[in-house]
């Protein structure tokens, strides 16, 4: 299991996991539950080429990221 360390959103971590580029398992640690329990559940399956084209760039107010945004991150940070 990976962990990701947020930055600028609600929740403070994201755990997940990738299995030949299918994200396989995804939670977040903090932040608002049904939205990000949400998210989880929809990226679950999901290649991680699609989650990031889906989920980069959205923002919350004017924080300037999101947890979705920030799951976008770390999936990015994960292919290096």
């Amino acid at each position: 299991m990976n962990t990701y360390k947020t930055r600028g959103t609600c929740s403070r971590a994201i755990e997940y996991e990738v299995q030949d580029g299918v994200i396989t398992e995804c939670r977040f640690i903090g932040g608002c539950m049904g939205n990000t329990q949400g998210v989880a559940a929809l990226v679950k399956g999901m290649k991680v080429e699609e989650a990031i084209a889906r989920l980069n760039g959205i923002q919350c107010g004017a924080r300037g990221t999101s947890c979705p945004d920030q799951l976008a991150q770390a999936l990015k940070q994960a292919q290096g």
